[in-house]
């Protein structure tokens, strides 16, 4: 059938675990109610319209009996005041008159079908019973030979107010446990969601979040073995940093050695100034390549995230590139203030804006909100990357600068470094090929 397909059931079960769990408790708890229900309903509703319709038969053939049986007018009315009285029948005695040949059309409630039966079984003279009178009464009409006698009762003499309270005592109940199901389910629910706000946190950066284990024993179990694995990453990458500060120092020593001593050479052999150049831009590509290097090892160290106006960080980025001679338009927009890091951000924006300047002539920088994220829009000209090299771009250390731009001498870091930052935030880098040919990096970042 239709309803048992995979992927229907998979669209209709709900996604979240509170709702599901819900759904666990409350679809036997109906199916249960449903089931009694139709037992109930099948059973005791027969068996009450069946009893209900008997004692009204047998109120009506007492009252005719004994009409019947004193036949005098002064009994006769004696009889159905006490119908009215006692029984709640108002009884009508026409003499003379006759059943009409047709009779009204009995109505298809089950109630009307069993006071039918019930007279049919004790009356073997004419009659007619009318059900759809607009006096909420029934009118049941008997043919006797002296005449007709018409009897009017309440319809509410063929109901049982059991089954009214019987409806209300299962919706009541039914009220009362999804009550009590949501209370706990809220409450085992709860320490799973800051569970999970605290790993986004810590995802994003933001490990100073207050957070105690709390709930079952298994999610307590979950919290503290997520308590332990960041405190390990913390202390990890405090080592890491310490020990990366201490190779920076160790390699720029010798650098800085080499660069003196070719300063020095110059004074002192001044014909080889073109060479010593040519060895000071070699160490400065190595500087280059090592501050690329250490940037991309350290990542975003203990930098806390603090609200930032990103707007403000692009127009700083933006006018850098061009005092540096690059033809570049911003919109920028509204100010966008987000929690970031902003050194890590800005680092990420201008390698970002560094590799469109460094491949295209005219580069469009753009930033704004959309719904619950921001993004920073980087489009060039240039020659742009091929489809199927567009995912290897932001492995470390490689490199397309061979058909892009093979004048640059570059570690291939930049949008290592780039996705690294944005990632750390909770964000991303895609990189899309641009309406003119070039390249169009999208930065996106949660609000």
């Amino acid at each position: 059938m239709a309803l048992t397909h995979p992927s229907l059931l998979k669209r209709l079960t709900p996604k979240g675990m509170f709702w599901r769990s819900l759904l666990i408790l409350l679809i036997p708890l109906v199916l249960l109610q449903g089931v009694v229900a139709y037992i109930f309903f099948e059973r005791h509703w027969d068996t009450v319209s069946r009893r209900l319709a008997l004692g009204l038969t047998g109120d009506i053939i007492y009252v005719m009996r004994t009409m019947q049986k004193y036949p005098e007018d002064e009994f006769r009315e004696w009889t159905l005041r006490a119908a009215h009285r006692e029984m709640q029948i108002n009884a009508v005695f026409e003499p003379g008159a006759k059943l009409p040949d047709v009779a009204p059309e009995l109505s298809s409630s089950n109630t009307d079908r069993m006071l039918h039966h019930a007279l049919s079984e004790r009356l073997i003279i004419p009659f007619h019973i009318d059900s759809r009178r607009d006096d909420k009464n029934i009118s049941i009409r008997i043919g006797l030979q002296e005449g007709v006698l018409d009897i009017l009762t309440p319809r509410k003499r063929m109901f049982s107010t059991t089954i009214y309270i019987f409806v209300l005592w299962m919706v009541g109940t039914a009220l009362v446990v999804t009550a009590i199901a949501i209370f706990f389910l809220r409450n085992q629910i709860q320490p799973i969601r800051r569970l999970a706000a605290a790993a986004e946190a810590f995802g994003k950066g933001r490990s100073d979040v207050e957070f105690k284990p709390a709930g079952a024993s298994e999610i307590r179990q979950a919290a503290a073995a997520f308590i332990d694995m960041r405190g390990r990453i913390a202390r990890h990458i405090d080592q890491r940093t310490e020990m990366l500060a201490g190779v920076s120092h160790d390699l720029r020593t010798p650098l800085t050695r080499i660069k003196l001593q070719l300063a020095m050479l110059r004074e002192t052999m001044p014909e080889a100034g073109a060479e010593i150049s040519d060895l000071e831009s070699d160490i400065a590509d190595m500087e280059k390549m090592i501050d690329e290097y250490l940037a991309f090892s350290r990542g975003q160290g203990a930098e806390a995230p603090e609200p930032v106006d990103l707007s403000a960080l692009i127009g700083e980025v933006v006018d850098g590139a061009r005092r540096n001679g690059a033809a570049l338009t911003l919109d920028a927009g509204e100010a966008l203030t987000l929690p970031l890091r902003p050194n890590a951000i800005k680092r990420c924006l201008t390698n970002l804006v560094d590799n469109a300047v460094r491949y295209g002539e005219n580069i469009d920088v753009t930033a704004r909100r959309t719904g619950e994220s921001v993004e920073v829009i980087v489009e060039d000209d240039g020659p742009g990357i091929p489809p199927e090299s567009i995912d290897d771009v932001f492995k470390p250390f490689y490199r397309l600068d061979d058909s892009r731009n093979p004048n640059y001498a570059g570690a291939g870091l930049g949008l290592a470094i780039a996705r690294d930052v944005a990632r750390g935030h909770g964000g991303d880098i895609v990189l899309e090929t641009a309406g003119s040919g070039g390249l169009r990096a999208v930065l996106r970042l949660p609000v």
